[in-house]
């Protein structure tokens, strides 16, 4: 079966090879941008998380809704969590490390300072929509990774309440990132 504009998604969602193969040759230099744009500082990781990408692509091809977005921005959305998820991965591999090599050590702190900086970037511009006491619990439960217990006890919010806020936030941060996508 010939794989065209028309059939690509249906297919893909049969785990039809051929529409895959469409999918890199229509999309591919979309997501290889992304995944650059976040992975600058690592370029020896960029062809890793590509493949990650399309293997995500293929096993959660089904639960694509063609209602909700476009396949593009399903996509390139799923290229930058991706290659936000290798940011913290890379981050988390450097504290572990042992750091034995005064240079090396150096090395690794200002590379782990340039991804920090660039997933504080991405952080602050997502969070800018939100009120300081939902950007505040968006901090700790999302980034510092708190549980809603401890969110709960420091703000003396109930639990419910963190819920509800944390809800509206992502309803919220979702409505602007689609008419920034719109505009």
């Amino acid at each position: 079966m010939k794989i065209t504009e028309k059939n690509y998604i249906q297919q893909l969602q049969l785990h039809n090879e051929e529409a895959l193969i469409y999918v890199i040759d229509m999309y591919g230099g979309l997501l290889k941008a992304v995944i650059r744009k976040h992975l600058f500082t690592m370029p020896q990781k960029q062809e890793e998380c590509m493949n990650d990408v399309l293997l995500s692509i293929w096993e959660h091809a089904a639960s694509f809704d063609d209602e909700k977005n476009s396949f593009k921005n399903w996509a390139a959305a799923i290229a930058r969590y991706e290659a936000i998820d290798y940011l913290r991965k890379y981050k988390r591999d450097l504290e572990q490390l042992c750091m034995d090599d005064v240079t090396a050590a150096e090395n690794d702190r200002m590379l782990e300072q340039l991804i920090e900086g660039e997933l504080s970037r991405e952080v602050e511009q997502l969070l800018l929509c939100l009120k300081p006491l939902d950007r505040k619990i968006f901090m700790k439960l999302f980034v510092e990774e708190e549980s809603v217990e401890q969110i709960s006890e420091d703000t003396g919010l109930p639990r419910d309440v963190i819920y509800n806020r944390v809800s509206r936030g992502k309803r919220k941060m979702r409505n602007m990132y689609l008419k920034q996508k719109e505009a």
